[in-house]
């Protein structure tokens, strides 16, 4: 995820969203791994994320995403392997980070709504990662390609627009 220097305050915050929506959103589409510790749900795949502002915004990353919509840890990682961000959240703590930069928040949906200005619907995620269709505030998932490891969901509002794509080996 790259950015014009120029583009200030307001870019990086939509960079910030556009990460934690897209890792968020792309675990949630993966399959769980055996891998994981006895009741602990792991996801990984790829994601790519278009956020229609102006100028629209592309984003892409691996991700790896371990926990539940109470506590958990989701990883968004370059093509070549480097860890792009690292979020954390358990009851009452959630944090950013971003290379040696730590943004920490009383809870994950207070640090979504700092960087992004709405509340990512973390519970959803989770469900569609599993193939259940779970309402969320502007969100519509299209889970009729999960099996296939393929997920799409789509925000209307609030704007910017945005659309998710999720592909991962079930």
């Amino acid at each position: 995820m790259s950015l014009d220097a120029g583009r200030g305050a307001w870019s990086r915050r939509h960079a910030v969203l556009a990460g934690l929506v897209t890792a968020i959103l792309l675990t949630g589409c993966a399959t769980p791994q055996r891998s994981a510790a006895p009741g602990e749900a792991f996801w990984s795949g790829r994601l790519a994320l278009n956020v229609e502002s102006d100028p629209p915004q592309s984003y892409s990353a691996s991700f790896d995403l371990r926990g539940s919509p109470d506590a958990g840890e989701l990883l968004l990682n370059s093509p070549l392997g480097n860890t792009l961000a690292r979020v954390q959240w358990q009851p009452g703590s959630a944090e950013l980070h971003q290379g040696e930069r730590v943004t920490q928040r009383q809870s994950l949906d207070e640090l979504t709504t700092e960087f992004g200005g709405t509340v990512l619907p973390v519970a959803a995620l989770f469900a569609w990662l599993q193939g259940q269709a779970r309402e969320a505030d502007g969100w519509q998932a299209d889970l009729s390609r999960q099996p296939e490891g393929r997920v799409n969901a789509r925000r209307r509002v609030p704007l910017p627009a945005a659309e998710l794509r999720i592909i991962f080996q079930p």
